[in-house]
């Protein structure tokens, strides 16, 4: 099973809650603070594109992610 597992950095988070709109299954935003929230380090395959994305257009690079490496020599 391919899991997709996300960090975030919330030192680094500036706020612009890119992320809570592009994948809200998986991202929040602190109401204290405006910083992410991680709801799901792992996401289900239906959240995995839009997490992907998330972290593709986070401006600070708050989010990271890791794919598991596909098998092989």
């Amino acid at each position: 099973m391919r899991t997709t597992h996300l960090n975030v950095d919330r030192e680094r988070c500036i706020g612009a809650g890119m992320c809570a709109l592009t994948a809200p299954d998986v991202f929040d935003q602190d109401p204290d603070d405006g910083r992410v929230l991680l709801l799901h380090a792992e996401p289900p395959s239906a959240h995995r594109a839009a997490a992907k994305t998330a972290a593709g257009v986070c401006p600070s690079g708050a989010i990271t992610l890791r794919e598991p490496e596909s098998g092989g020599p």
